[in-house]
């Protein structure tokens, strides 16, 4: 039987298509001959983007309106996988929509979802999701022993985003069915917070800071040195419990996964939560005071010191500089 067939749950903002799509469509054309992505919206806004990166066919389910996108995406996609024309596979990304869309599949079609994976590989007919546990320590495989289509929840940065030169795809739709009281959520507003520089998980260079910072009132510390490497601004887990910065600056395993090519961690001690969100990093640097964090586990490069001292240099080096 083998895996003919992968769709992707597509997302996208103002016609631009989330680089956590186009990293799927890169690892599910080296599976799959046929790789189709399922949207929302102007179908053929998209579709040229979406051919480049592997995407034989787009097809979408309508405009969303003021209605939320996992009760009709999850319809529509269940439709299709009862009337026997649903792919082998559903790959989303581990983002707010994607996992609404593919928790709400697993119910209407009563099949569980294999989360957490940072890997894909292909055994036999079937498809594994590779899925580190223990921190991060080991990874161990999963796939579906049954028929019927396998779910999969990918974090982002698992894959390289690379386009192949490939046509526009062609547009195609699929039906929304009845959504009962699901299709009753609107969306009243929404908020877009402000930022300036890079997105912390697609910036080249990261600059995170830990508890060792000692208050909010030094995180302006790392957004400066963050800004004249032109890079982006993060944070350990404490620091956003403590309320320091906002949750959208979190590295970790229950924030964003970054792998730049060079991460700075300023007082952070390296608690396995933070390392499973970084540690792909290309070149780790790490700034702390005690020689036995375990951050210095991980870095390509340790500096032993108080990062009040060592960061205002760096800072200051970098403004000679320039």
């Amino acid at each position: 039987m083998g895996i003919s067939k992968i769709w992707i749950y597509g997302e996208s903002t103002d016609g631009v298509v989330a680089t956590s799509t186009l990293e799927l469509l890169a690892k599910a054309r080296t599976i799959a001959e046929t790789v189709e992505v399922v949207v929302h919206g102007d179908a053929s806004a998209v579709a040229t983007e979406l051919g480049e990166h592997g995407a034989s066919t787009v097809l979408s389910i309508g405009e969303l309106g003021d209605g939320l996108p996992g009760p009709r995406v999850s319809s529509a996609l269940a439709g299709a996988v009862d009337a026997g024309n649903g792919p082998d596979v559903l790959l989303c990304a581990t983002s707010y929509d994607g996992r609404d869309v593919a928790g709400r599949l697993s119910a209407k079609v009563d099949a569980p979802v294999i989360t957490n994976v940072v890997d894909l590989t292909v055994d036999g007919d079937r498809l594994l999701g590779v899925e580190p546990v223990f921190g991060g320590s080991l990874n161990v495989s999963t796939g579906f022993t049954g028929d019927g289509t396998a779910i999969f929840l990918v974090r982002p940065k698992s894959f390289a985003a690379e386009p192949t030169g490939g046509a526009a795809a062609v547009v195609g739709s699929l039906e929304v069915g009845d959504l009962g009281n699901t299709g009753g959520s609107t969306v009243k507003d929404r908020f877009a917070e402000e930022s300036t520089g890079p997105k912390l998980d697609e910036a080249a260079i990261v600059v995170s800071g830990g508890r060792g910072l000692g208050g909010a009132e030094h995180y302006v510390l790392i957004e400066t040195l963050a800004g004249l490497l032109k890079g982006a601004a993060g944070a350990s887990r404490a620091v956003v419990d403590a309320g320091w910065v906002p949750y959208s600056y979190q590295v970790g395993q229950t924030g964003k996964v970054v792998k730049p090519t060079v991460y700075l961690a300023c007082g952070i001690s390296g608690a396995t939560q933070h390392l499973v969100g970084m540690k792909g990093s290309a070149n780790i640097i790490a700034i702390n005071k005690d020689e036995e964090a375990p951050i210095f586990g991980v870095a390509d490069l340790g500096i032993v010191g108080d990062l009040h001292k060592v960061v205002p240099k760096l800072i200051e080096a970098l403004k000679a500089r320039a």
